[in-house]
């Protein structure tokens, strides 16, 4: 009797998710999300952990919705807490697993967790590894990973000069059965967070995220189709408030409830039936930035995290964090971020040029407080676009904001900064 054992991670669907197609079936199919216990523990010099409750909260509904999915399909799945490797490997041989298929993420640990796996399995267990959630594979793109460009331009450029994204693939209308000696279920939530079952985003932030694959479709199916502002998207992608300024997709694509190619399928679908633009080829631009840094951080491995332990955090990185810093605009921002887990892309820039350029802060610890706090983290947006910012990577320069003039041209009756006041973001601080 066949099994395979699919170890989820950051790729919460069913839809456009290679692991789960199969040239032939197994006979029976054990699906797994593990809760490294790694991720709840307080970072030095930072005395925060690396998962905050709202990414956690999201990440758990996400989980419920795949698992809702997998049921119709006659499968299940099994939630765990502990070390990744561990879990999977003794999965794999109390249940005499034939395969184990996994994705080959961006970040360092991840990979390194892959090769630790290999070795565990030995030769008696096929390791499956298989790129998902980009527009590319490794095995199409025009250029070997290791001779990457340095910069997004002559990457895209290239990628432009004559590309075909692979269209997304349908969810499997049926799964294999599963292992009747496996367990199923989740922990308890609470004893992976006491705080997360009370938990809530600030309802000021206006929108209300919700996980899983359907919530992530439905999303994409408002901004192109019933509200039509995927139109006008380059007009308004640097604005502060309100629900439809921002595709607001980025935490769909970063737990892999969603997939670039599902998201660059839609828009393309779009563009036949309304005729392309500036703003639709813009959202394809930012899946491409996507890319980019997914490939960058691969090509980087451990040295995209710097060379040096986290520094202990500074009086002057706590206000930031704490939106304290006593400029609005920034103080603003950061109390969106503590209280609802996201935050725009020009407030993002802005706080994270104001820590680097005039706190002088360490860029890495700025990067680490955003994996805390953003319900979007992935490890190679977050920390490339904190890299890129700081100028650490190669042939870039530090990009310095002047934030008084980006507040007056972006929050010129001071309306954002109004609606966010530090005071009430206290009780969001603290983490799992």
């Amino acid at each position: 009797m066949s099994l395979t054992l699919v170890w989820l991670r950051s790729d919460l669907r069913l839809a456009d998710n290679p692991l789960f197609h199969f040239s032939t079936p197994p006979e029976s199919l054990l699906c797994v999300y593990v809760l490294d216990e790694a991720w709840f523990e307080s970072l030095p010099g930072l005395d925060a952990s690396r998962m905050g409750v709202a990414r956690l909260c999201f990440l758990w509904e996400s989980l419920i919705a795949l698992r809702g999915e997998m049921l119709k399909r006659g499968s299940d799945l099994l939630v765990r807490i502990g070390n990744p490797v561990d879990v999977v490997a003794e999965l794999a041989g109390e249940h005499d697993i034939d395969e184990v298929r996994v994705r080959v993420d961006a970040g360092w640990e991840e990979r390194r967790a892959n090769e630790q796996l290999a070795e565990r399995l030995g030769s008696e267990v096929t390791l499956t590894c298989l790129d998902a959630g980009t527009l590319f594979d490794e095995a199409s793109l025009p250029m070997a990973i290791a001779d990457l460009p340095a910069g997004f331009s002559a990457f895209r450029r290239r990628v432009e000069r004559d590309w075909a994204v692979p269209c997304a693939l349908p969810a499997p209308v049926t799964l294999p059965g599963w292992p009747s000696s496996a367990p199923r279920g989740f922990p308890p939530l609470g004893k992976v967070c006491s705080r997360a079952a009370a938990w809530s985003p600030d309802p000021r932030g206006g929108f209300a995220f919700a996980g899983g694959e359907a919530a992530g479709r439905a999303r994409l199916d408002h901004y192109l189709w019933e509200s039509g502002a995927v139109r006008c998207y380059k007009q308004t992608r640097n604005g502060l408030l309100g629900t439809d300024f921002s595709t607001r997709l980025s935490p769909w694509l970063a737990q892999g409830c969603l997939s670039a190619r599902q998201v660059h399928d839609a828009v393309r679908a779009w563009e036949a039936r309304h005729g392309a633009n500036d703003s639709s080829y813009w959202v394809v631009f930012e899946l491409l930035w996507r890319d980019y840094f997914h490939w960058a951080a691969r090509q980087e491995g451990a040295s995209l995290f710097g060379k040096r332990e986290l520094p202990v955090a500074s009086d002057g990185f706590r206000a930031w964090c704490d939106g304290r810093t006593g400029l609005p605009f920034v103080d603003a921002a950061m109390g969106e971020l503590a209280a609802t887990g996201w935050l725009s892309n020009r407030a993002r820039q802005n706080v994270a040029s104001f820590l680097v350029n005039e706190l002088e802060g360490d860029w890495r610890l700025g990067a680490a407080w955003f994996e805390h706090c953003l319900i979007d983290h992935d490890v190679a947006s977050n920390w490339g676009n904190w890299r890129y910012l700081a100028g650490k990577r190669c042939n870039t320069r530090p990009r310095t904001l002047d934030i008084h003039d980006q507040a007056r041209r972006y929050d010129s009756d001071g309306t954002y900064a109004a609606l966010w006041q530090a005071p009430a973001i206290a009780a969001h601080l603290e983490g799992p």
